[in-house]
């Protein structure tokens, strides 16, 4: 037995994936996206698609996947503990952007759909995605036009959705470590159930379809921008951030390898090169130090 939806969520899913896709590789003007199907040994599956050496585009993945199984892992259950002992299904679409030239932000986006169920008991069921960008050298210009289309997707769902998913997204990619967050944020939502199952499924839509509505304008305006090396190391500096969020504090990074997904398509948000440095110091005053002052909740849109 499964939601009575799921086929109509996970058909739009399989569509996001393609639009997603169609829309970087023109972005790109070179790269093409190499699909990999893949099956899980305890149910269900995936499509992970990689572009990697584009013309802009270094290496990004789009990966939808769709696992169900008869028990819930370990991850799950200490986050929601009415979960233990049903069965589930989660499916979503998930990517990850790492372009070549530094002035092009990393982006990140997914959108998810979750249900469990257990015989005698209520079903549970929500959604849950955002989308949420990581730049090396920022432009406030990039930064307030990726919050623009964050806001104007969610106006619809009422005026408390996008402050409420933004102060969210600040506190979910949060390095705790380190005292920064991973980016300049966006949109993040989970355990979404509190509106009718249309409402949120349109919403989780919208997200969906306004990631390439806020992303692909940024690279246009950055991808012919001249580089320096140092700028190319810093940048691969900055990349191990990225590394140390996914595998440290990343809830889906988690929920993927216990529950048997596939590692090579979960891992595929790591880049492709990164580097770590020791008490590493940028130059007062530079383009390197200004970047710490973007990794900080700001009210973008007043700015």
């Amino acid at each position: 037995m499964s939601h009575p939806r799921l086929e109509e969520v996970k058909a739009f899913l399989l569509a996001l994936q393609d639009d997603i896709c169609a829309q970087l590789e023109a972005a790109d003007g070179q790269g093409k996206f190499v699909e990999d199907a893949w099956q899980r040994p305890g149910g269900g599956g995936g499509r992970t698609r990689v572009l990697a050496a584009g013309a802009v585009i270094e290496q990004g993945g789009v990966n939808f996947s769709h696992v169900f199984g008869d028990k819930m892992p370990a991850s799950a259950t200490a986050h929601r503990p009415e979960l233990e002992g049903r069965s589930f299904h989660a499916l979503g679409v998930s990517l990850v952007i790492h372009p070549k030239n530094p002035h092009v932000p990393t982006s990140h986006a997914n959108v998810r759909f979750f249900f469990a169920e257990k015989k005698g008991e209520e079903p549970v069921w929500w959604f849950g995605g955002g989308f949420d960008l990581t730049p090396f050298y920022p432009v406030l210009d990039d930064v307030k036009h990726w919050h623009q289309v964050a806001k104007e997707l969610s106006l619809p769902f009422g005026e408390d959705v996008y402050p409420r998913f933004k102060t969210w997204c600040d506190d979910y990619f949060y390095l705790k470590h380190r005292g920064e967050t991973r980016g300049v944020g966006g949109l993040f939502f989970d355990d979404l159930n509190q509106w009718d199952f249309d409402t949120c499924f349109a919403y989780m839509q919208a997200v969906g379809k306004g990631y390439c509505q806020a992303y692909v304008p940024i690279i246009s305006r950055r991808k012919d921008t001249p580089t320096t090396e140092a700028e190319r190391q810093f940048q691969l500096y900055r990349r191990g951030r990225y590394v140390e969020f996914n595998l440290v504090w990343d809830r889906g990074t988690l929920f993927g390898l216990q529950t048997g997904g596939r590692t090579e398509s979960i891992l595929m948000s790591m880049p492709p090169l990164a580097r770590w440095e020791y008490s590493y110091q940028p130059e007062p005053g530079s383009r390197e130090a200004e970047l710490q002052d973007y990794l900080r909740p700001r009210e973008w849109l007043a700015e």
